[in-house]
């Protein structure tokens, strides 16, 4: 049996988002979506996934391209003077992991999203990072320090099997790929000790605001055996803050496309959130 958790990030961090994120769960193949708790639109995301109770909603920590919880005076060297997080993530990061006081002002921060989601009244299925942030040790040892106490059973571990990509299109070498699997496979030992449950396989990096159709389709008819989480980030548009180049109406339409749909409906697939399959 082929277990698939389909999910949506960012959601809270725009109307637009929102509105594709429930399009797509009521009318399309998206399970599961993970939260910006900090998002201009968080409290509408809230009131939306508390109507969808199919909707399993995770933490989508977030410490780059966002605001902070806390106010900003309160994490000084995690933010710009803008009040935003830093954008700086080589240094940010280097700082974070060598520097007591900014490793303080992160656990304080990663802290009070946790209790942000925990206040929204949502079951906790799981948690990732914004841009993967959470391969970074000092981050992914609070998320297991401080998660633990708000219920956390699963994590996004982000190693995606190449050799399933090329079954769908050519595929060029990945220097990033490349730098973050070491991390990536650390990470998922790193959880597995902890009883943190993660998919077996993640797609969504190398396609990354480019999940179209044809490939969405793809990869689940060539599906590996065992739990698979394919993300994506789909919106009506693009809006404030979003990513350049990204093809959030495509990523929208891949979720509702009828030939995806009937694809993720065969009787070998099950789909669902992290909630609903067994530890890894």
């Amino acid at each position: 049996m082929k277990h698939l958790i389909i999910t949506a990030d960012d959601f809270g961090a725009s109307r637009e988002v929102n509105d594709a994120v429930e399009d797509t769960h009521r009318n399309g193949i998206l399970t599961a979506t993970s939260l910006i708790v900090s998002g201009a639109a968080a409290a509408d995301a809230v009131t939306r996934a508390k109507a969808m109770p199919g909707l399993r909603v995770g933490l989508h920590l977030a410490l780059v391209d966002a605001r902070p919880v806390l106010p900003p005076a309160s994490v000084p060297d995690l933010v710009e003077a803008s009040g935003n997080f830093r954008g700086d993530m080589a240094r940010a990061g280097a700082a974070m992991f060598f520097r007591a006081a900014v490793a303080r002002q992160l656990e304080e921060e990663i802290a009070a999203q946790f209790e942000a989601f925990r206040a929204t009244g949502l079951a906790l299925d799981h948690v990732n990072a914004h841009k993967h942030f959470h391969l970074h040790p000092t981050i992914a040892a609070l998320i297991l320090k401080i998660g633990k106490g708000f219920g956390l059973k699963a994590a996004r571990v982000p190693l995606e099997p190449r050799k399933v990509l090329r079954r769908i299109e050519p595929l060029r070498g990945s220097f990033t790929a490349a730098l973050t699997a070491p991390f990536a496979r650390r990470l998922r030992r790193r959880f597995a000790r902890a009883g943190i449950a993660a998919p077996d396989q993640v797609f969504g990096l190398a396609w990354s605001g480019a999940m179209t159709a044809p490939r969405l389709r793809g990869l689940i008819e060539s599906l590996p055996d065992g739990l698979s989480e394919i993300y994506l980030h789909p919106a009506t548009g693009s809006y404030a803050g979003s990513a350049p180049g990204y093809r959030y109406r495509e990523e929208r339409a891949a979720l509702l496309d009828s030939s995806v749909i009937a694809a993720a409906r065969r009787p070998d697939i099950r789909l669902g959130g992290f909630c609903d399959f067994p530890v890894h």
